[in-house]
């Protein structure tokens, strides 16, 4: 593998279908990190997994993983990635036990000692079929799999939906725990935005297939904030400094992408510094600018 600053890097991905479009996407993953890739359900962060992962085809733009082209490269980027998904992706009837002699025939890497220490973490039976795992332990077995063959890539897509806290968390740790080696890399897609929260280096939003803010999370969260105003205040303010109002009967709280100018311009409101999740709802409503 040659020697990549950017765990991903993606340029101006675009595939259309029948009443959906992902329009000329571009972001970079940064190797060592975490990013969250965030927006609502059918936003479009399923399709741009199934374009890195090579499942569909793009009809434009170019995706290097690993340092590499993802259709030239595929084979050899997917014996060192790890795919995770929100559904299982085994058949019902197999073991843990059937998976790990399946898995050795797949991958050069694969560790079974590991896979078993996975098991025995994650109170995983060896016997028992995979479809009659609950949940958390569907989610744990894919985890165990995708931990068990060296894998510097992971790619989440919505893996901790569904998912009760305890068992979240517990992913999270072992998220931060696989971050600790710095060549190890994830793209963490979920519309979940406090675990991201918790432990992604970035964050990139889409919405209807549409790129509208990537960048570190601190930096997002540092440069934006909400204004709590009175209606007639709200009056005062210019359209360009926000990206977008929320209206009520007692007043306004107006989402500004440069909290440090607006503190200036409007130094008599009220100004609170903000969350992901919040970003996300003002963001997706910027085209109607106020809403309710």
């Amino acid at each position: 593998m040659s020697d990549y600053q950017n765990a991903i890097e993606i340029s101006g991905l675009t595939k259309k279908y029948d009443g959906f479009t992902l329009d000329n996407i571009s972001f970079n993953v940064p190797k060592g990190s975490i990013m969250g890739f965030i927006g609502q359900n059918g936003a479009g962060k399923t399709t741009t997994i199934k374009a890195l992962l090579n499942i569909i085809r793009a009809d434009s733009g170019s995706i290097k993983m690993l340092g590499m082209d993802n259709i030239t490269h595929e084979y050899e980027i997917k014996e060192n990635i790890a795919a995770v998904f929100d559904e299982l992706p085994f058949h019902e009837e197999f073991t843990a036990k059937n998976l790990s002699v399946m898995f050795s025939g797949l991958y050069k890497n694969w560790d079974n000692a590991k896979f078993s220490e996975y098991l025995d973490r994650f109170q995983l039976p060896q016997r028992k079929k995979v479809g009659k795992f609950s949940k958390g332990m569907k989610m744990k077995i894919q985890i165990a799999t995708a931990l068990s063959h060296g894998a510097k890539l992971l790619i989440m897509d919505e893996a901790t939906t569904g998912l009760d806290p305890v068992v979240r968390n517990e992913m999270l740790d072992i998220f931060l725990e696989y971050l600790q080696d710095e060549s190890n890399s994830i793209l963490m897609s979920s519309h979940i935005t406090t675990d991201l929260e918790k432990v992604a280096d970035s964050v990139t939003f889409i919405d209807r297939g549409r790129l509208l803010i990537s960048g570190y999370k601190d930096d997002i969260l540092d440069t934006h904030g909400v204004i709590k105003c009175s209606k007639a205040d709200f009056k005062e303010i210019a359209a360009e400094d926000f990206i977008s109002a929320r209206i009520n009967e007692f007043g306004a709280e107006v989402m500004v992408a440069d909290r440090a100018a607006a503190k200036q311009k409007y130094s008599g409101l009220t100004l609170d510094k903000t969350t992901l999740e919040e970003i996300m709802l003002f963001y997706v409503n910027k085209d109607k600018k106020e809403w309710s």
